[in-house]
């Protein structure tokens, strides 16, 4: 059963609007920093418990796992599996009930809330189904509000050369003055991708960011995601039901009744077919 949170779309805007701002200097670093291992996310044995009327559910019963950088990691499986869960664990928006979660050196799940917030705004980046764009800002003010936020100016210098840089990764050079309205759902889907690329982060966690859009459109965002990681090093750990868009990464962990089943090396290609992955999670009895 899947977790009450998972059922309300995480709000990066809270995040970005409610918060103080984190120092400026952030945004002259570069991916963060690897462990000796190479992994730059840590999950430890991590447990998750909700009260649910009378009874307590258990979404999440002991997971481990590492991400190195550079890496694309897909989390599949059905709905109430325990991988939205997951992944908001991973990204410090929950706390697990026991277990530990590392990111780039941290324990994330012992912060205290400020903590937590600053340390996602300067390492994490989140896209999810629903854009969460803030409607009266065009398409340059959205990708450029970490900047805004920070206190540093987007009209100049590194923070231009990098929003330029985004929004010429996702292909919407052009359409800066355009707001949200004016836009397909696949564009600001765009819109939100180029926001959370754009600060650098150590780590991008996409939370079926295709569930809106239709075959065609989701294609083309699964691709540009797939490019941020082959081209620009951007480590990202995706949540996905489907099998076309775990197809994408390098990794797939096949996640059900809150526990990690198996673990699929696809490796990093050029040809990104699903039908070798379905074979495989067929021979899973998936």
């Amino acid at each position: 059963m899947a977790s009450p949170s998972s059922e309300r779309p995480s709000d990066y805007t809270c995040d970005v609007a409610t918060q103080p701002p984190i120092s400026s200097s952030s945004f002259g670093r570069s991916v963060g920093q690897t462990r000796a291992d190479g992994a730059i996310l840590e999950a430890r044995n991590l447990t998750k418990r909700y009260r649910l009327g009378n009874r307590d559910v258990e979404a999440l019963r002991g997971v481990s796992l590492r991400v190195r950088r550079g890496e694309f990691v897909a989390l599949m499986g059905p709905s109430g599996s325990g991988k939205s869960t997951l992944l908001q664990l991973l990204g410090g928006l929950d706390r697990p009930t026991d277990g530990e979660v590392v990111l780039d050196g941290e324990v994330i799940s012992h912060l205290s809330d400020a903590q937590a917030t600053r340390l996602r705004r300067e390492k994490t980046g989140f896209v999810f189904q629903f854009f969460n764009l803030i409607p009266l800002l065009d398409v340059y003010e959205n990708v450029a509000l970490p900047f805004t936020i920070a206190g540093v100016d987007p009209r100049h210098g590194e923070a231009a050369a990098r929003i330029h840089g985004v929004l010429e990764l996702v292909d919407l050079l052009g359409r800066e003055r355009n707001r949200p309205d004016q836009l397909s759902a696949g564009e600001q889907q765009r819109v939100a991708l180029a926001r959370a690329l754009v600060g650098r982060p150590a780590i991008l966690l996409a939370d079926e960011p295709t569930g809106n859009l239709d075959y065609a459109t989701g294609g083309e965002i699964l691709d540009e995601l797939w490019r941020s990681c082959d081209k620009l090093g951007q480590t990202i750990v995706l949540v996905t039901h489907d099998a076309r868009a775990a197809a994408h990464a390098d990794r797939v962990l096949v996640v059900g009744d809150g526990r990690i089943r198996d673990e699929i090396e696809l490796g990093r290609r050029e040809n990104r077919d699903a039908r070798p992955l379905i074979d495989r999670l067929s021979q899973l009895g998936l």
